[in-house]
C-alpha cells in the first residue's frame, strides 16, 4: 500500500484553540470541514497526543483560525512543532477572545470560527470533534493556505545532507539510524512512519 496517494487529498491548515481552567492553547491541524447547514456544524479532528485536544475534550468548546497564505512559517513552528504544555503559544501572537472566551488569531487569519463541541469520537491517533458554530466571520480577504501551498512556499526546503537516516516530509525531524522502526511517531509533529523519507 501506498499511503502517499492520501497526500493528494486537499487540506487547510488552521489553528484549533481552546480554554479550560484558565489554561489555554492551540496547535496546528489540517482537518477541519463543515459537515451540514442546519444545523450550521463541522467537524475537527486533533491528535491526542496534542495538549489543546486534552483541554477540548475538557471544556467542549473551541476556536478555529483559518490561516492564510500569509502565515509565516515561524507561526507553523510556534503551533505545530511545540507543546503548550511547556510554552504559552499565544505570546508574541495577536489574538483575540471570541464569545465563548476563546482565543482566536487575528494575523495572516483568513477567517475564524467559535464552536461548542457536541459529540466526540475516539478514532485512534487522533479525536474527531463535531461542533455546533457559534459564531464565525471573515478576517482579511487574504486567501486560506492549503497544505500543498505549504509544503510548496512556507516549509523550508530540506538542505542537503551527510546524515544517514529518515526525514519527517512534515515538519523536517531527522531520525537518525539506517531502519525506521514502523511504529515510529515524530517527537516534533506527531506523524507517523508513513510520513518520513529515507535521506538519500
Amino acid at each position: 500500500m501506498n499511503t502517499k496517494a492520501l497526500n493528494q487529498l486537499s487540506y487547510g491548515l488552521f489553528v484549533a484553540a481552546s480554554k479550560y481552567d484558565k489554561k489555554m492553547n492551540g496547535c496546528i491541524v489540517n482537518t477541519v470541514m463543515q459537515v451540514t447547514s442546519n444545523p450550521l456544524q463541522i467537524a475537527v479532528s486533533i491528535n491526542k497526543d496534542n495538549l489543546t485536544c486534552e483541554i477540548v475534550q475538557k471544556s467542549k468548546m473551541l476556536s478555529i483560525s483559518v490561516l492564510s497564505e500569509t502565515a509565516p512559517f515561524s507561526l507553523f513552528q510556534n503551533f505545530g512543532f511545540q507543546s503548550g504544555r511547556d510554552a504559552d503559544k499565544f505570546v508574541g501572537y495577536p489574538f483575540k477572545m471570541t464569545g465563548q472566551e476563546l482565543p482566536y488569531l487575528t494575523e495572516h487569519t483568513a477567517a475564524f470560527i467559535d464552536c461548542t463541541v457536541k459529540d466526540m469520537m475516539d478514532l485512534g491517533s487522533h479525536m474527531l470533534f463535531i461542533c455546533t458554530v457559534n459564531d464565525c466571520d471573515v478576517l482579511s480577504n487574504e486567501k486560506a493556505i492549503t497544505y500543498s501551498y505549504y509544503h510548496e512556499f512556507v516549509k523550508p526546503k530540506s538542505a542537503a545532507s551527510t546524515t544517514k537516516g529518515w526525514r519527517c516530509t512534515v515538519c523536517g525531524y531527522v531520525y537518525e539510524g539506517e531502519e525506521l522502526p514502523a511504529d515510529f511517531i515524530c517527537p516534533l509533529c506527531k506523524h507517523g512512519a508513513e510520513d518520513f523519507e529515507k535521506i538519500v
